[in-house]
């Protein structure tokens, strides 16, 4: 009772069932000693960490910058490229211009030979009928000739051009 008597209201509730002081006494001065017995190996450990996370956020600026430097190289290939696509495509066209003028050409050179052939064999065609147009002419004239020559000759002429033409016959033998 005496304590109770000389201590100041506030620190009976120190002293409280389940809220004693001294727990907690006890548990700073513990830390204490932990703290003070693994400070060397907990700073060693944590400066490793630190080393560590250093290294490795050097890595990844590195990993960054080559990360950049190949971006850009590909950004300069993808430029590359595209120009390169672009003069594919211009060339493709040219070329397709080209071949569709030399076929032009070609179809018109077919032509005109188509043309030229088509003539000759109508020059032929025409020379070949105008041929035996004058074949038929000149038979059906010695036809017509001979009706009107056999229609016209007397006996008398007869004799006279066989005369003439044996007497031919003779002054040829000589």
């Amino acid at each position: 009772m005496l304590s109770v008597i000389f201590l100041p209201e506030w620190l009976e509730y120190l002293n409280y069932p389940g809220l004693e002081i001294w727990k907690f006494a006890d548990l700073a001065i513990f830390l204490a000693v932990v703290i003070f017995i693994l400070k060397n190996p907990l700073n060693r450990l944590l400066a490793t960490r630190a080393e560590r996370i250093r290294k490795q956020i050097v890595e990844a600026q590195q990993d960054r910058d080559r990360a950049s430097a190949e971006l850009s190289e590909a950004e300069t290939k993808v430029g590359r490229l595209d120009r390169e696509v672009e003069n594919v495509q211009r060339q493709a066209r040219e070329e397709a211009e080209l071949e569709r003028k030399r076929q032009t050409a070609a179809a018109e050179h077919e032509m005109q030979r188509l043309r030229a052939q088509a003539d000759r064999e109508l020059e032929l065609a025409h020379k070949t009928a105008r041929r035996e147009l004058q074949r038929f002419l000149a038979s059906r004239s010695i036809e017509v000739a001979r009706e009107a020559v056999s229609n016209q000759l007397r006996p008398e002429d007869d004799l006279r051009l066989i005369r003439e033409r044996v007497r031919e016959l003779r002054e040829a033998r000589g």
